[in-house]
């Protein structure tokens, strides 16, 4: 993809409109296995202010680039 070029996948923190980049790829340790993956896209502003509101919680959280998925986030 050209720089620049819009992928059309929006980034998932609250009133942002920029293209994301990245997986926030996490889970809620009390309620999923290590294979239950949620995902929260978020562009290069927003990569570790959404990985952090995670981690803070207890949430395990595994950042990856926006074509990597992930199939488990473990911890």
């Amino acid at each position: 993809m050209l720089p620049g070029a819009e992928t059309g996948v929006r980034c998932s923190a609250a009133g942002c409109r920029a293209d994301a980049d990245w997986r926030v790829n996490w889970r809620n340790p009390r309620l999923h296995d290590a294979d239950r993956v949620k995902v929260w896209m978020a562009c290069d502003a927003h990569r570790t202010t959404l990985g952090d509101y995670l981690a803070t919680r207890g949430f395990p959280v595994l950042v990856s680039g926006r074509d990597e998925p992930v199939e488990r986030v473990p911890g």
